[in-house]
């Protein structure tokens, strides 16, 4: 209420003993406040409006607070206050003055500020004036004005409800929206009720107050006499003004809401794409009617949340499309493996109707071993997801025919290029006999293993990789190195994506770091721990997927000692040749034989040349620790022939047969035993006890 436009008043040379002609003539009186000594002057008029003789005013504002209401002086002293602070030359503001019989009186006031050269307020001259008698029009003026802004709120709340609606994923969320401070409530409405259109009839979703529910309305017909089922069946708001008229029309409904104390209604259907998807009542205590600005404020909003819950319903039919699909993917049921106990978890990312190329598979193989896989298919869409479907088959085919880990990660890469789709994938494949416990990595850009031990802690397994399947093809380099680790009884091998690392802004060291503590505060058994570290991620949210694989080996009634390992080389299959020669070199390096691991290798190479060589079929080569009074390592190499090897002299200038001839010099003691219709030749090391 500040006049910027009004002129300075000044006051006659014998004021205040003479007031102004023209003031008095208007009945107003005068004061000069001086703000530095606190000194409040009024002419006689003045004393006059304020109801106070001139001897029981000491010349201090306050001493006037016997005739101005505490409220009212606070509220002229904040106008005052904004005045001088603002830097206003004037200010204006009505209050009222409690007179000597009691009454009040609406005063108004207009003060002058008078500032010296540098801007400081020195004095302040003003007048005041009854105002009683134009209260009436001001009110009214102020009723307007209060309407208005009502009016120009219920639009702002419109705009301010559409812009939340556009961040709402699901029905649940547009609900969550329109009862929150920021929805239909702040419309003046007590209470919201939605139902949604399915199978031609309307299933509530969200009702009023908690109690309010009308038993048989959950799910109620079209044609039945409802004013949310009227709205959907003539696609018309229906307004109710009074209890009387909510009584009348709808006899079904009103004796179950009268203790909501409900005097007026709206109820809005709910239309996208020309047809009704629902609909949506707004209950009213404190409302008789509703204007025309009113019901079209409430139609604008009532379109508003049909085409976000309609966009909320594709939402949600999208992902759980996706999640079906991609759930159909990943195996049916894990397989009971005799040694170990496994669990296996899956998240779908906040993407939503996104689908991830995240995948995990357990393949039992012959002979207690076992193989565990995860990977992860670049992007997040059904792309993605086929190629993980297909990259899971063969994975599983290759493993099962009876391939080395390294030959089976090398032909999913020649599989994935092949497929001619610009897609790669990050895999890790463990293949672990679980008798013995020997475990045989091979990592294609993926990420490590962990390994928790029977105390609890956990550490990172950094093992040697490759190119991620697909980019290995690509480039020519399909060498996978092999990591030959072991897992003890009671150890709990985890291999996960990811989705269950990264965090925004923790690199991925910082981030396998977190997951490590979490692992070793986590519970013992595998499935309770799965189900922690998926409720992390959960927690976390994060639009990656999240696939989890842990496998615990149980200890064995007849364990075997040491460790084993078993591998098929066939005849004329250079690849699987030189996949031999590598598990060995891993093997007799990871059982620590120490100086003697060169001549394995070397009479183990020999032996599995000469079964190629002089039978025709295959070999099959077995690794063992044996543990006694010494230990040993002890290669076997079977073949299908009965034929004995003989030992020869090679001559001079002979390229061959010295095979049995190094077999005798290095190797400790050998021989030759029969197995079926073939023969096994074998040979024994001693090498030193491990630290």
């Amino acid at each position: 209420m500040v006049d910027r436009g009004a002129s300075a008043l000044s006051l006659p040379d014998d004021w205040p003993a003479h007031p102004d002609p023209i003031l008095a003539l208007n009945r107003m009186g005068s004061f000069d406040w001086d703000l530095d000594t606190g000194t409040f002057q009024m002419d006689a008029l003045a004393h006059e409006i304020f109801d106070v003789r001139p001897d029981e005013f000491d010349g201090r504002p306050e001493s006037l607070s016997p005739r101005v209401p505490p409220t009212e002086g606070r509220r002229l002293d904040a106008h005052v206050s904004q005045a001088i602070k603002d830097g206003s030359e004037n200010y204006g503001a009505y209050f009222r003055v409690r007179r000597r019989d009691g009454t009040l009186r609406w005063t108004h006031t207009q003060g002058y500020i008078r500032r010296d050269e540098t801007g400081r307020p020195r004095r302040i001259i003003g007048i005041v004036r009854d105002a009683t008698e134009e209260l009436g029009e001001a009110e009214a003026r102020r009723e307007q004005a209060a309407l208005d802004a009502a009016r120009r709120e219920q639009t702002n709340v419109v705009q301010i409800t559409t812009a939340a609606l556009a961040h709402a994923h699901t029905v649940q969320d547009v609900i969550d929206v329109l009862k929150d401070t920021h929805g239909v409530t702040h419309l003046g409405a007590k209470s919201l009720v939605m139902g949604l259109v399915e199978a031609g009839r309307i299933r509530l979703v969200a009702e009023g107050p908690e109690g309010s529910f009308v038993p048989g309305t959950l799910v109620t017909r079209i044609d039945e006499q409802y004013p949310m089922s009227e709205a959907v069946r003539t696609l018309a708001p229906r307004f109710i003004e009074s209890p009387e008229e909510f009584a009348e029309r709808y006899p079904l409904l009103w004796p179950h809401i009268t203790g909501l104390e409900i005097t007026s209604a709206a109820y809005l259907p709910l239309i996208a794409q020309a047809r009704p998807i629902g609909a949506i009542g707004l209950l009213y205590n404190d409302r008789h009617g509703f204007s025309s600005e009113d019901r079209n404020v409430l139609v604008a909003l009532g379109s508003s949340i049909a085409q976000s819950l309609q966009r909320a319903m594709f939402y949600e039919q999208e992902k759980d499309l996706a999640q079906g699909l991609q759930q159909a993917m990943l195996p049916r049921s894990i397989p009971s493996v005799p040694g170990a106990d496994i669990a296996v978890r899956y998240r779908s990312g906040s993407l939503g109707r996104d689908i991830g190329g995240d995948w995990y598979d357990v393949i039992p193989l012959p002979g207690g071993r076992v193989g565990a896989v995860i990977g992860d298919v670049q992007g997040h869409d059904t792309h993605a997801a086929a190629v993980m479907g297909q990259l899971r088959i063969v994975l599983r085919a290759y493993a099962a025919e009876g391939h080395t880990p390294a030959t089976v990660m090398a032909r999913a890469s020649v599989f994935l290029h092949e497929l001619d789709t610009e897609r790669f994938a990050t895999c890790l494949y463990a293949e672990v006999d679980l008798s013995t416990g020997v475990m045989q990595v091979v990592r294609a850009g993926h990420i490590d293993p962990l390994v928790r031990d029977t105390d609890g802690s956990c550490r990172r397994l950094p093992v040697e990789g490759g190119l991620p399947l697909g980019l290995s093809a690509l480039f020519g380099r399909l060498e996978y190195p092999v990591n030959t680790l072991e897992l003890d009884p009671g150890q709990t091998l985890l291999l996960c994506t990811d989705g269950l690392v990264e965090q925004p802004g923790i690199d991925l060291d910082d981030g396998m770091q977190t997951l490590r503590a979490l692992i070793s505060t986590g519970p013992d058994d595998v499935r309770d721990l799965a189900d922690r570290l998926i409720d992390v991620a959960e927690e976390r949210g994060g639009e990656d997927d999240v696939a989890l694989l842990l496998m615990r080996r149980l200890g064995l009634d007849a364990q075997r000692p040491g460790g084993r390992l078993q591998q098929h080389v066939g005849p004329g299959d250079p690849e699987a040749l030189a996949e031999s020669r590598h598990m060995i070199r891993a093997a007799v390096r990871a059982w620590g034989a120490g100086e003697r691991a060169d001549e394995i290798e070397l009479v183990a190479d020999e032996l599995i040349t000469n079964a190629l060589m002089h039978t025709e079929g295959s070999a099959i080569v077995t690794l063992r620790v044996l543990a006694g009074l010494d230990r040993r390592l002890r290669v076997e190499v079977e073949d299908a022939s009965s034929a004995l090897p003989r030992r020869r002299e090679a001559g001079e200038s002979g390229v061959s047969g010295r095979g049995l001839l190094l077999v005798d010099r290095l190797a400790d003691v050998w021989g030759v035993e029969a197995r079926g219709g073939g023969k096994c030749v074998w040979c024994e090391f001693s090498v030193p006890e491990r630290k």
